[in-house]
This record gives C-alpha cells, structure tokens and sequence, in this order.
C-alpha cells in the first residue's frame, strides 16, 4: 500500500529543489528581493560574492557586510513562490528573513523611491489561506521591523526620502486590482500593496523564524503616479536605500 509524502520532512538535510541550495552554502539571514536581477544589487553592497545557485526565479547570491555573511535569494512574484523559497531557505539554515522589494502606495504623500515599512500585511492571497485560519495575522518580527524604521530614517536624514510605516495588503492578482479595490484599500488606511508579504510572515510565524520587510514606493494607486510614468531613478535609488537599511539592520541585530 503506498504511503502519501510528508512534505513538511522531504528535503530536509538536502540540496533543495526549487532553490538549488544545500545546508552549510547560506547565512543565517537572507534578503529577499522579488526580481532575480535585484540580487546583484544586494551584492554591490558586499565583499566576497559568490552565486551560489538560480534555478527557476530563484537567484543566491552571498557575501559580506561589516564582517557579516549575507545571502540574498530572490522569491518571484507572489506568495506561492515566496513560500516555496522561505520553506526551503529554513531548511538550509536561514532564521532572519528581510524583504527588500517594489510597493505601490496607497496614501497621499507617498512618492517614488520613498521607504515603506511593513508593521503587518492584509492577507489578500491564496497561499496563507492553505497555512493557517483566515483570522490568523500576517505580521513581521517586532524588533526588526522597528529596527527598519529607525535605520531608514537615519539613511535618509537631509534628504527628500521620506519613510512611511503601517500596514500593507499582499494581493495575488495584479491586474485584478480594480479602481473599487484600490479605493477601499485607502479606506482602510492601508498604507501600500506588494505580492509577497503575507507568505513571508505566515510561514516565518509558523516555522518559528524572523522577518520583516522595507520597500521602495514604485508608484502611488490612488494619487495616479503610475509606474510606467519615467519614475525609474527613484525607484531604484529606493532599492538601494531599503537594501542598505536591511544590511544594517541584519549587522546590529546579529541576525
């Protein structure tokens, strides 16, 4: 008689499928960008870089910062891909998680390139409802969180980057994000909208690791900033800006 598979033991102690990393290649913390080509942006900040494994959307990349060993893995977009790569970093040794990645505002006064940090994620996806109850809450590790804000206001004194925190949705669909949506999300006070976060949380709270999350504001949803509106330089100067808060926060928390 067949036995159905245990997946919450397959792959442990082993080179991972999805993200072709085995235990011992990793930092206990590890960045996580959506976009495979944003990883050598974490990597401009570190000495030592190595690739360690792309397979798939997942690209890893380690090196150093302030005599700190980082990784940077990149998840795809959405939560069923972020799950896979945070169950799979977890598994290789990866107890810190710090997503570094594009929002859309959803408040006025939030502009391109400004930082968004995450207190708690509004959990409009499909992938947390397979982890746990619909009232069960989306949110990242206090101290880092905390941790994120404090460094990003330091990074960005004297200039014209402001740092909003509050809470975001994660949403599956991003063409499905109607104007109604949108509205009602402003309502809410919501502060911004990404794919990824709620995945992060739920399955860092689960397994017992940390997390949390900065962004740069790619557009704003209910002001009418558009992301395809030449708004390019100061989205990624806000990549840089989170990705540097993220390191920084990683060194003085010893994560």
């Amino acid at each position: 008689m067949s036995q159905a598979v245990d997946k919450s033991s397959a792959g442990v102690g082993e080179r991972q499928y999805h993200i072709g990393i085995a235990p011992g290649e990793v930092s206990t913390v590890a960045l996580l960008p959506g976009d495979p080509f944003r990883v050598p942006l974490v990597a401009e900040f570190l000495t030592e870089v190595r690739t360690v494994a792309h397979k798939r959307e997942h690209m890893t990349m380690t090196g150093m910062y302030k005599g700190r060993m980082i990784t940077a893995t990149s998840t795809g977009m959405g939560c069923p891909s972020t799950a896979i790569a945070v169950e799979e970093l977890i598994r290789v040794g990866v107890t810190s998680f710090i997503r570094v990645g594009s929002s859309a505002g959803l408040q006025p006064g939030v502009k391109p390139g400004d930082l968004l940090v995450s207190e708690g994620a509004l959990r409009n996806d499909g992938t947390t409802a397979a982890y746990a109850h619909h009232g069960f809450p989306a949110v990242p590790d206090l101290e880092i969180a905390l941790e994120l804000a404090k460094v990003a206001r330091e990074l960005t004194a004297g200039t014209d980057t402001a740092v909003h925190s509050g809470i975001n949705a994660s949403d599956d669909a991003f063409y499905a994000e109607t104007p109604e949506w949108i509205a009602e999300l402003n309502r809410l006070g919501v502060l911004n909208v990404e794919m990824e976060s709620a995945a992060l949380y739920v399955v860092s709270r689960l397994r017992g690791v940390r997390s949390g999350m900065i962004c740069s504001t790619s557009s704003n949803l209910f002001d009418g900033t558009s992301l395809y509106g030449g708004i390019e330089k100061a989205l990624k100067d806000g990549w840089m800006r989170s990705i540097e808060a993220a390191l920084e926060v990683a060194v003085r928390l010893e994560l």
